[in-house]
């Protein structure tokens, strides 16, 4: 009888352990799964400027992050586009711009463009050389007529054409120039030397 206890303890001692491993790889699986979902929605999510094949002009576009990501657990994410600026009129092309967001996907992103933009430049009021963006404190632009420009208010097509005439503005001088702007009786003016 204390032969049959043993093999039955060593029997559910042996399950169990077999339990807690699987159960265990399943955890480890399903973490590497969310992780790889992850990165690839995160790389692939967002606006992307890119050269049209067609028209060799630039446009934006919108990755199907989604699909990418889910196609990714399965192998290489296979890339569609969502949207893009030259739709409806042409949503049955080809999609040939997709292979420049394959080879570059953080490099045709809009963000990263901008970033690169402003990195080393400086401020056209306060001459502050331009570190990391942080994306919370915007800047804008200073526009070839005077105006200061917010990104938002420029199609994301034709920024690449924006960097060649505009200028940039730091956030905080973005807030002063645009408050002397639409206050000018409350502001006076006092030349000073550096």
């Amino acid at each position: 009888m204390a032969a049959v206890d043993e093999f039955f303890r060593t029997t559910i001692t042996v399950l169990y352990t077999l339990y807690a491993l699987a159960g265990i790889a399943v955890i480890v699986g399903v973490a590497l799964a969310i992780r790889a979902f992850l990165r690839t929605y995160l790389n692939y999510h967002g606006t992307r400027i890119v050269a049209c094949p067609e028209t060799e002009k630039f446009a934006a576009v919108e990755v199907d992050a989604p699909h990418a990501a889910i196609t990714r657990l399965i192998g290489t994410p296979a890339l569609r586009l969502e949207d893009c600026t030259r739709w409806p009129e042409r949503q049955n092309c080809p999609q040939d711009c997709i292979l420049q967001i394959d080879l570059s996907p953080i490099g045709c992103s809009l963000r990263a463009m901008l970033n690169g933009w402003y990195k080393g430049k400086e401020c056209a009021f306060c001459h502050r050389i331009f570190e990391d963006i942080h994306w919370i404190e915007k800047p804008a632009l200073l526009s070839p007529t005077g105006a200061i420009i917010e990104w938002d208010a420029i199609l994301p097509e034709a920024i690449p054409d924006a960097f060649a005439t505009y200028k940039p503005v730091c956030s905080q001088c973005k807030i002063v120039e645009t408050f002397r702007t639409d206050h000018p009786e409350l502001v006076t003016d006092r030349s000073w030397k550096r």
